[in-house]
């Protein structure tokens, strides 16, 4: 039998995944020109994109304005050409239209360059024209918004826009003093806090440099050899296929930034290899939704969020990593020991080893592979290198170590082909932190952000539990069929101040909202991820969505866990403390599995279940007398399943 490769599809199945990016994942829905001229014009400019920000991270970028206007015109004239109007426009062609948007949205970017300094003295001031053109900006930026990724960012803005108008006429701490539609486009367009802000210049650097990273990775076979690593660790242990597919999608998750798009990269595969091997279809979609959304939680790159919450924080990019590393390995050890656990439960065995590739040969065809990443960990965290000039490098890096082996080298059509792909995936992300700059300028502005703190605490009654699970419910709420990037962004402008204020580290604070606004992707209603896994594996999309919970429950309980106990983040603690911590919250996770399925050695008992998720509880906190009952817990619990299974076994062996 041949040997099984994770990026091996069938024609059907690579027809389903492009429709279910269709579906599931606006952004992946762009125009398809068959006219010679436009696919030529659309090659060449996305490289051109992509060599000014590749160029200017090297020497320099221009000044704050000049830079974050180009770059914002840059991408509203890509997705004018891309993106079409509505389900009828035509995908073949460019109307009218769309050539007099992007135009447009060029005329404001050359507008900020000719009258870059009087624009600047303006600020606080500015005069009917910068309104105009302020305007054409706003406008622009939410009607890109819609067409990527549909409404619901830009009803919000709308939202947030008419309450900096009418704020005035509002009870209670919704009031605030009102502003002219002028004061807000000063504050939207010429200042910095608004579209031209830290999250335009976030993806106008990072973002974007990252992004070809990952597409110039992709592009030599990164993608296939941590696909065939994967297989080749865990795929013939028990549940193998499930277990690739967490490993799998969390590699992939950290580079690509986008659940949706992960599910239906690597679970066009292992969703069908999970069903084969006897998990049901709600089970292996909610395996390969929960470990999607998970990569976007996991260092280095966090899909891009790293970059994003050391800007906002103020902080290097090397002490988000370091904070971010054990609850994104904890979070995924819960996935894993539900698997093997269900594995156990149900007999569920892996793929046959003479199926699988071998690791020597996956690591001397590809092993190299992994230098780019290394060097770039290496330039990030000890050279003292800035992110920027890092990311740089890495792209050099990862051409330079492509061209070593046949298997990976690079033609220099595919290295312009993985610039153009960088640039077009970007775009949907810069559109997204483009439209949130609005709606943290008018939070701002108006000090809703700090009004929403206090109403917060208020309804927390300054009670820390009670504030975390509203607090939860908020970032779960902001972040429903959202980008990754955008609902981080929203969620910590607006809640992450609460705990802020009631003491709690920023690091901390910050952790705990990004990580309930990326579980929106998989919790029902709008569970995008978990929807589109439900759409390979041919499962009820409500039961996966709800399955895909039970799955990442260790992931709603983690932030809990390193905000009673900081030292999870590595944060003012020393070395001694930090093991014994982990130690106690790897036994928490794994208690939490048992809780979940119901199964150590043998079926446990409501009481048992029970017992163990309080265990789990008890181990939250750095209490050495509650980590002590839960541990209490667990020898009991152990003790009582191997009595049981031993006795089981005993009474099913046949008597001689």
């Amino acid at each position: 039998m041949a040997k099984i490769h994770l990026d091996e599809l069938n024609p059907h199945m690579k027809a389903k995944q492009e429709e279910l990016l269709g579906k599931f994942e606006k952004e992946s829905k762009t125009r398809t020109f068959d006219h010679v001229l436009l696919v030529k014009m659309v090659y060449y400019l996305t490289i051109g994109i992509a060599l000014y920000h590749f160029i200017t991270s090297f020497i320099g970028y221009p000044a704050t304005h000049l830079h974050r206007s180009l770059h914002v015109a840059m991408m509203l004239f890509m997705t004018f050409f891309l993106y079409p109007f509505s389900k009828k426009s035509p995908r073949k062609t460019i109307p009218w239209y769309d050539i007099l948007f992007a135009l447009l949205a060029v005329s404001v970017a050359v507008y900020v360059w000719v009258d870059y300094i009087n624009f600047i003295n303006r600020m606080g001031s500015p005069n009917t024209m910068d309104v105009v053109m302020g305007t054409i900006l706003i406008v622009l930026v939410l009607e890109a918004s819609r067409r990527i990724s549909g409404w619901p960012l830009v009803i919000l803005s709308l939202i947030f826009l008419l309450y900096g108008l009418v704020g005035r006429n509002l009870p209670g701490i919704l009031m605030h003093r009102g502003y002219t539609w002028r004061a807000l486009v000063n504050h939207i367009f010429i200042n910095t806090e608004g579209i031209y802000g830290t999250s335009v210049d976030v993806a106008a650097s990072y973002i974007f440099l990252f992004i070809m990273f990952g597409t110039v990775m992709n592009k030599c076979g990164m993608g296939r050899f941590f696909n065939d690593l994967a297989l080749a660790f865990a795929g013939s242990s028990k549940g193998g296929p499930a277990k690739v597919a967490v490993i799998a999608s969390g590699f992939l998750g950290s580079i690509n930034g986008s659940a949706v798009a992960n599910v239906v990269t690597t679970g066009t595969f292992t969703i069908p290899l999970m069903k084969k091997t006897g998990y049901s279809k709600e089970f292996a979609g909610a395996v390969e939704s929960s470990a999607s959304v998970g990569g976007q939680l996991l260092p280095p790159i966090m899909g891009a969020a790293a970059f994003i919450m050391a800007e906002m924080l103020g902080v290097k990019y090397g002490v988000i990593v370091i904070s971010a590393t054990i609850p994104a390995l904890l979070y995924y050890l819960g996935i894993l020991v539900q698997v093997q656990l269900r594995a156990s439960k149900k007999n569920l065995q892996g793929i046959p080893k003479e199926d699988l590739p071998k690791v020597g040969e996956v690591m001397r065809e590809r092993g190299h592979l992994l230098i780019p990443i290394a060097f770039l960990l290496y330039m990030l965290l000890f050279s003292g290198a800035t992110v920027i000039f890092s990311a740089f490098w890495a792209i050099v890096a990862t051409i330079v170590v492509s061209m070593t082996r046949k298997s990976t080298r690079m033609t220099f059509t595919q290295i312009l082909d993985a610039f153009s792909e960088g640039t077009r995936a970007v775009v949907s992300v810069a559109v997204a932190c483009a439209v949130v700059g609005i709606i943290i300028g008018v939070v701002s502005l108006t000090g809703f952000g700090l009004n929403m703190a206090n109403a917060i605490i208020q309804l927390g009654q300054s009670n820390l539990m009670l504030t975390l699970i509203l607090t939860m419910v908020t970032c779960m709420i902001l972040g429903m069929g959202l980008p990754s990037i955008p609902a981080y962004l929203i969620t910590a402008t607006m809640a992450a101040p609460a705990l802020v204020k009631l003491g709690i580290p920023p690091i901390a604070a910050h952790m705990f909202v990004f990580y309930f606004a990326m579980f929106a992707n998989i919790t029902p209603p709008v569970a995008l991820a978990s929807f589109a896994a439900a759409g390979l594996s041919g499962g009820d999309p409500m039961k996966t969505g709800l399955q895909s919970v039970k799955l990442s429950l260790a992931g709603f309980i983690v932030p809990y866990m390193f905000i009673y106990n900081t030292a999870l983040l590595l944060i003012d603690t020393t070395p001694l403390v930090a093991i014994r911590v982990s130690i106690t919250a790897i036994i928490g996770v794994c208690m939490i599995g048992m809780a979940t399925e119901g199964y150590l050695f043998t079926t446990m008992n409501t009481l048992l279940r029970i017992l163990a998720f309080v265990g789990s509880l008890l181990l939250i906190t750095a209490n050495v007398v509650q980590d002590a009952i839960g541990l209490a817990f667990l020898v009991l619990i152990v003790l009582y399943q191997r009595h049981l299974a031993n006795k089981t076994k005993q009474s099913s062996e046949p008597l001689v």
